[in-house]
């Protein structure tokens, strides 16, 4: 499912306008994103959590040339899958 599904998805169930429920699914990821970007935790019970993780320098291999290149130390966003999730998938 991508974002644009999402919002069918959304408009269809609650009997929203398209645009209605585009500017609420564009609510919820802008919160959710500005939650990470300061750092705070985003957890949904019985689906997961989202958190931001640091990762340090090391060096790395370009895999065209062969090259040794320094990785930078940088910060990325990191989904884990609660209990509920799990257990829905593996059904």
């Amino acid at each position: 499912m991508n974002k644009s599904e999402l919002v069918e998805a959304l408009s269809q169930k609650k009997n929203l306008t398209y645009k209605k429920a585009e500017q609420i699914v564009n609510l919820i990821f802008d919160s959710m994103s500005q939650s990470l970007v300061d750092r705070d935790r985003i957890e949904i019970r019985g689906f997961g959590s989202f958190m931001v993780k640091d990762y340090k320098s090391y060096l790395g291999r370009n895999p065209k040339t062969g090259e040794i290149i320094k990785v930078e130390e940088k910060k990325l966003p990191f989904f884990k899958a609660g209990k509920g999730l799990r257990e829905r998938v593996d059904r």
